[in-house]
């Protein structure tokens, strides 16, 4: 499975970078437990981030980011099997996971709940 992980990013950094690289190591720290399993685990980030600062890209939150950052993991979730949500509060990834469902994607909220692959 292709599994979006889905958590904390900006929220509750104040748009710190120190905090916001805090969280997507948090975020990262998913990835070697769900390839251990057989998947393929994704991080919005990895692909948002690179497309907004190649855009022109330099403030967080400005309209560039709100207009690439959010809709590139609605759109990584057409290609997702399963998203984890980690904890804590992200408004991004409550969309995610809403997203998920309304499109009948399982949503696991921890990594021993993932089925390894066959």
């Amino acid at each position: 499975m292709l599994i979006l992980i889905a958590g904390p990013y900006r929220s509750g950094t104040g748009d710190d970078p120190a905090k916001m690289a805090a969280n997507l190591n948090h975020l990262e720290s998913a990835s070697w437990p769900i390839f251990k399993k057989g998947h393929v685990p994704m991080i919005g980030e990895w692909v948002a981030l690179p497309i907004w600062h190649t855009a022109g890209g330099s403030t967080v939150g400005d309209d560039l980011y709100e207009k690439v950052l959010h809709p590139t993991a609605g759109r990584l979730l057409k290609h997702c099997d399963a998203v984890l949500r980690l904890a804590g509060d992200s408004k991004g990834a409550d969309n995610d996971v809403r997203i998920a469902r309304e499109r009948g994607i399982p949503v696991f909220f921890s990594v021993d709940d993932i089925p390894a692959a066959a």
